[in-house]
């Protein structure tokens, strides 16, 4: 991706991709840390284990193959994985729903709840009743889909594409999975909080062991259900894993290729680039495996804030690119040091004030990058005709 912003606004110095580079490392490594969290949660829950261990033994398993296989070994990992992941779920999800009662017991109990379907209001179980949602908390939640424009391991999956004749064909198979299954997660709290007031289920210290406490009572059924609960355990795992190891990929690549040999002009190609990245690859699993030390820190917390600042560092910008022909290398630089200082802005200076202020991080550094690309465009010299023609031909395709 910092390559192609690079190559987009004929960036020669590539300025661009060391920018973006920089801002890949600095995310990632929350991000590939909240990956090595949840493993470590996941065997410390299952099998006892101290979290610490789990949590490193995981780390290793996962840096042990992406290092080997590369990026084929990811590909072909993420096919395998997202099988057991689907399996995973429905075995999941029908399980529950038999033990909470079936689907009429589950969306009684949704509806017993005050306003716990609600869009505009939030079901509070410590008092029973619900809090409203303002329309800026709506738009602060729908803010999490923009961060898909900018996710460097989700679009590399596309721009890796052995023919573009397959994009739109990938398009909707990847837009029709992610509907599916997040559409079974948000499925599966109903079916989990039904099974609780069932008493299926125990009350949860921890929301997030809600498919790994599910799995543990279908293991009590016998030989057959004990391997549908392995296979659940997986499909778990396998998430996390498709996850961290793209995000390994992303981040080792972009400081062998786009910092050595592009920005800095160093020869890391061939055999020695490979060193240079696996090097990178182990160097910034250490410092993730370091950050993820904490057996208490909330998986979901880290991911919001590295989910933010991909989407606003480079979603204003992969947009622009896409759709904007006035846009130039220098709103683009605005754009993504603006998306990318104002999550850290807002997330521990401003969103602190509370009230109006406290919304998700990513849609105020969103907008604040949208609007830095577009005056600082405005403000300069228009692109050079060769990119204006470059855009035109890739538009016609």
């Amino acid at each position: 991706m910092p390559q192609f912003f690079s190559k987009r606004w004929g960036d020669d110095r590539c300025l661009l991709s060391a920018i973006a580079a920089l801002v890949i490392i600095i995310f990632f490594i929350p991000y590939t840390a909240s990956g090595f969290s949840a493993c470590g949660k996941l065997f410390s829950t299952l099998f006892g284990m101290d979290y610490l261990t789990a949590m490193l033994i995981s780390a290793a398993v996962i840096v042990i193959y992406t290092v080997m296989g590369g990026f084929l070994a990811a590909s072909f990992t993420d096919l395998i994985q997202s099988i057991i992941m689907t399996v995973a779920l429905v075995v999941v999800l029908g399980f529950g729903v038999t033990r909470a009662g079936g689907v009429s017991a589950v969306l009684d109990n949704a509806r017993s709840l005050t306003d716990y379907l609600s869009v505009f209001r939030i079901h509070d179980p410590a008092t029973g009743g619900s809090n409203p949602y303002s329309l800026l908390t709506i738009c602060s939640l729908l803010a999490w889909g923009l961060g898909y424009f900018g996710m460097p391991h989700v679009l590399v999956r596309f721009m890796a594409i052995e023919d573009e004749k397959k994009l739109k064909l990938s398009r909707r198979v990847a837009s029709s999975w992610v509907v599916i299954s997040m559409a079974v997660a948000i499925i599966i709290g109903l079916v989990g909080n039904a099974m609780t007031s069932a008493g299926a289920l125990e009350q949860l210290a921890d929301a997030e062991t809600i498919i790994v406490r599910i799995a543990s009572l279908i293991s009590q059924f016998g030989a057959l259900p004990a391997l549908l609960a392995g296979v659940i355990l997986a499909g778990i795992l396998a998430a996390t894993m498709s996850t961290a190891d793209s995000q390994l990929l992303a981040a080792s690549s972009s400081v062998s290729q786009d910092l050595g040999n592009d920005f800095l002009k160093r020869d890391f190609s061939g055999k020695r680039g490979m060193i240079v990245a696996r090097i990178v690859m182990i160097g910034i699993s250490l410092i993730a495996a370091f950050l993820a030390r904490d057996p208490d820190s909330s998986v979901f917390r880290v991911v919001s804030f590295a989910w933010a600042g991909f989407g606003a560092a480079f979603g204003p910008v992969m947009l622009t690119a896409l759709f904007w022909k006035r846009s130039n290398k220098y709103g683009a630089l605005a754009g993504m040091l603006t998306g990318g200082i104002m999550v850290f802005v807002w997330k521990f200076l401003i969103a602190p004030l509370g009230g109006v202020w406290a919304i998700y991080e990513l849609l105020p550094a969103f907008l604040c990058a949208l609007a830095a690309i577009v005056v600082v465009s405005l403000l300069t010299p228009a692109p050079e005709q060769p990119i204006l023609d470059t855009f035109e031909a890739v538009k016609q395709k």
